[in-house]
């Protein structure tokens, strides 16, 4: 099957320092992908690039054979939650309704069947009874469950998510992952950045290790080895130890 995401020799900086280097990778459609790295492996700065939010110096990127300006309709992003404005004055039904504009258009009014659309969604992730609650009032979990259901009102066929499991309580991870791995089921494609390496192997059936570079991709038997994380975080990890591969 032909792939969602070709990336080819990219290479992107801040400022004069260089955080990506020579990235090259295919996604398939289908798969459930972490992303994994230490910090200031390029993790987040690679999804905006990916993305057009963060300029890069040189490159292919390809979604789905075309450039992401003439398919973003079918990406679901969700940012880091700390990069949101979460006192903005909204709720959380509005903030779902948003991810449906590219449908709408902006000049338009989201009409009843969007509201559904977006309840609906709400409901998927268990918040339809905060629907109608200021963000700024949500628990962090709260907050990243609305972010991934405007992900879901969107029903896109590729999913990029930057940490969504940063920070939040376990019955919220449960959800999370629970959604992400229907998606998957579905047919549809995630990424997902990803920190807990604990639970990567529980989680993910695909691995895309970062650091700067593609240090490894594949199967999660295959990528996360402890080689492959030795080489990634530059030295063997303590909670590796009594585990094979």
């Amino acid at each position: 099957m032909a792939a969602v995401l070709e990336v080819r020799d990219l290479f992107a900086s801040y400022r004069k320092n260089a955080v990506l280097e020579d990235v090259t990778f295919e996604i398939r459609p289908g798969t459930l992908t972490a992303i994994v790295g230490p910090n200031g492996a390029g993790k987040s700065t690679l999804l905006k690039t990916l993305l057009d939010q963060h300029p890069r110096l040189s490159g292919d990127v390809s979604f789905f054979g075309s450039a992401f300006r003439k398919v973003k309709s079918r990406i679901g992003y969700v940012p880091q939650r700390g990069s949101v404005d979460w006192d903005f004055p909204t709720d959380a039904l509005d903030v779902v309704t948003m991810g449906l504009y590219g449908k709408i258009g902006w000049l338009r009014r989201p009409g009843r069947t969007h509201k559904e659309l977006a309840m609906r969604a709400l409901s998927e992730m268990g918040m339809a009874d905060y629907a109608g609650r200021q963000i700024s009032q949500l628990s962090g979990g709260q907050q990243q469950r609305v972010f991934l259901a405007r992900a879901l009102a969107q029903d896109a066929e590729l999913y990029m998510l930057d940490e969504p499991l940063a920070g939040v309580d376990a019955v919220t991870e449960r959800v999370i992952m629970d959604t992400l791995q229907r998606l998957k089921s579905q047919g549809k494609t995630v990424m997902v950045v990803h920190h807990d390496l604990q639970t990567v192997e529980d989680y993910f059936d695909r691995v895309l290790l970062l650091n700067r570079t593609v240090v490894a991709h594949g199967t999660t038997a295959e990528a996360f080895t402890r080689e492959r994380l030795s080489a990634a975080y530059g030295g063997m990890l303590r909670w590796l130890e009594g585990k094979s591969g």
